[in-house]
């Protein structure tokens, strides 16, 4: 955006309690603190070794099984909630042959993982976790525990005999099709070769642990491990959470993202010393946990959670509704961005039609103020004026993943708790017995790094494996020049495979398990009808591909998004500030109508029932 409009719109805006022109500078500096030209080079993928062993399951015994040579009807890679819901909803279809194969021990995916104290969904529980309406299950608290979303997991491995078939601890390390066989090809590192009619990725968006290229990582000599393997032999509290092996250490958490927002409260009650290394401060507002009793929702009416889900995205997308079910931060802050007047308001005012630049400015005032208002929550909590200060976020609201949390900040006002602000230059390097942050060296006995998930990367680099299609075509190959689908779920070249969450041409939404449930329907959808009209495969035709593409390509929310990543400080939604094209962007190369309006085109195309844009053998 050009700068800030002059003249007749201050007039009609009026005196603010805030100059917008001076916080506007204000985030350009902040941001220009954190630009480093490695981009997403600033991180490396972990590897077995010294930091743990992150091919192996900290959660399950290694064991031994005969290699698979069989045949079944769907095999599904990955386990966790996007996996589940294709098996469920293909359950519900008819389909009973179906095996999900997973890396991890059992089912859950993130939630098997990610099992660090206080690890918690960010999302409602009651519009996050899949099925409640089917298992008749409600949640125990507002924001599910990882303990009870991995519990739920089973549950639907139970319910829908998933487990019957399933291969945990199983890598694929290839798929292929065979077009004399129809099937596809399913090879492991189990030396399984297994074939199967419909094969479907479910292999999540952000599952692989990354860590910071930092200089001396592999010199210390103390304890560390990534959040996502979390080493409760080590702190103690597996079974109870007390981390009580963790009363003589002195503890580093490296990272302030939504993962050490939660992590940091609960290390800072047992720790004798916790410094916590920040980069860039999250923007954490009111969480509101709390139990919840088993009418907590009104479950009573079928499809009440579908309903309840559809309620929350449309006030995300400023749809007026006559009530707010979830009634949280998200849908708070989300109402409270409207623009400060709609553009015939600012038009009535003015006399005449705003510009593109007056319309933007009128939306920028309103994100100030909520990020005024998250930064004032801040100033009202944290004792200390410098910690209190180095907290603040500066930057727009949406910028980075939003945090909610009721215990983060007053953590620091714990005395064991240190803030260790690196002025957005991150940590300098490691000794052999500490952090070095701008030539002071931090004495730790052990390292947490909550440094999150590798993104931006390739779909193969993300599936972890190649997928080959008709002729000997390579998935990487044809995606080599940019994604390309139907819908996000079929792409040509490739017959009977379907995919679920990880690719761009979805949607953008907020609760990514909405998402899921509405792919994993049109999965099952499109495996019944093909079933039932006894087909051999069904892929779509190459020029319905290139239309939904187009469609995807020519969006007009991609360049609105660019435009406001841009400006914002760096992070893996925008590259760490390298974005050059949609492409480059976490929510980038999306469908631009909105997550609502994305469903509504799925449901239109089963309703229509011609499986139009898809060739048919």
């Amino acid at each position: 955006m050009s700068g800030a409009p002059q003249g007749d719109l201050d007039t009609v805006i009026g005196e603010l309690e805030f100059d917008p022109r001076s916080l506007k500078k204000k985030y350009e500096v902040e941001r220009d603190k954190r630009l480093l030209p490695e981009g997403h080079g600033q991180y490396v993928p972990t590897v077995d070794g010294k930091f743990g062993n992150y091919g192996q399951d900290p959660w399950a015994k290694p064991f031994d099984r005969a290699a698979i040579t069989d045949h079944t009807e769907v095999v599904v890679a990955g386990g966790g909630f996007g996996g589940l819901l294709v098996g469920a909803r293909l359950w519900e279809a008819g389909m009973r042959d179906v095996r999900i194969i997973d890396e991890a021990g059992d089912f859950g995916g993130t939630w098997y993982w990610n099992r660090y104290p206080g690890a918690m969904c960010d999302i409602e529980a009651h519009i996050y976790m899949p099925l409640l309406e089917e298992l008749n299950h409600a949640p125990k608290h507002r924001y599910a525990y990882w303990s009870e979303m991995l519990e739920l997991s089973r549950k639907i491995g139970q319910r829908y005999g998933l487990y019957d078939k399933a291969c945990f601890q199983t890598v694929i390390t290839e798929a292929r099709w065979l077009e004399n066989e129809k099937k596809w090809l399913i090879e492991t590192d189990r030396g399984d070769r297994m074939t199967a009619t419909y094969f479907v990725l479910a292999c999540g968006r952000q599952s692989l642990p990354k860590l910071p290229g930092i200089a001396g990582i592999d010199k210390f000599e103390g304890h560390a491990f990534h959040s996502s393997r979390w080493d409760y032999g080590y702190t103690g509290g597996a079974e109870t959470g007390e981390l009580t092996e963790l009363r003589d250490k002195r503890v580093a958490v490296v990272g302030t993202g939504a993962t050490a927002v939660q992590i940091v409260p609960e290390v800072a009650k047992w720790a004798q010393k916790l410094y916590v290394f920040q980069r860039t401060p999250s923007a954490v507002y009111i969480r509101g946990q709390r139990e919840t009793p088993p009418d907590y929702a009104d479950r009573s009416k079928p499809g009440w959670q579908k309903a309840r889900r559809e309620n929350f995205q449309k006030i995300l997308l400023a749809t007026p509704q006559d009530i707010d079910h979830v009634a949280d931060g998200w849908t708070e802050l989300s109402r409270r961005l409207k623009p400060l007047m709609t553009s015939k308001e600012a038009a009535a005012s003015l006399g005449r039609k705003p510009t593109a630049n007056e319309r933007e400015f009128l939306a920028e005032i309103s994100d100030y103020r909520v990020m005024n208002a998250i930064r004032s929550r801040i100033e009202e909590t944290v004792q200390d004026p410098e910690t209190a200060e180095a907290l603040k976020p500066w930057y727009r609201w949406l910028c980075k993943r939003p945090c909610f949390h009721d215990d983060y900040l007053e953590a620091f006002n714990n005395p064991a708790v240190e803030l260790v602000d690196t002025e957005g230059l991150g940590v300098q390097g490691f000794t052999p017995q500490g952090i070095l942050v701008d030539g002071q060296e931090y004495p730790v006995d052990c390292v947490i790094f909550a440094t999150g998930f590798e993104a931006g990367i390739s779909y193969v680099r993300l599936t972890g494996f190649e997928v080959v299609g008709r002729d000997g075509t390579r998935l990487s190959r044809h995606w080599s020049s940019g994604v390309r689908t139907l819908h996000g779920i079929t792409t040509d070249r490739f017959p009977n495979l379907l995919m679920v969450g990880g690719n761009q041409h979805s949607v953008a939404a907020v609760n990514a398990v909405h998402l899921l449930d509405e792919q994993a329907t049109h999965v099952a959808y499109i495996v019944k009808e093909a079933s039932a009209r006894d087909l051999a495969t069904i892929e779509p035709a190459s020029d319905a591909v290139d239309e939904y593409t187009e469609v995807i390509r020519s969006g007009t929310a991609n360049k609105t998004l660019l435009s406001f990543y841009s400006s914002c400080t760096p992070g893996y939604y925008n590259g760490e500030s390298k974005a050059s094209k949609a492409d480059d962007l976490f929510f980038g190369n999306r469908y631009s109508g909105g997550a609502i309006q994305f469903y509504q085109m799925l449901a239109n195309w089963r309703h229509d029932g011609a499986l139009k844009g898809m060739v048919c053998d």
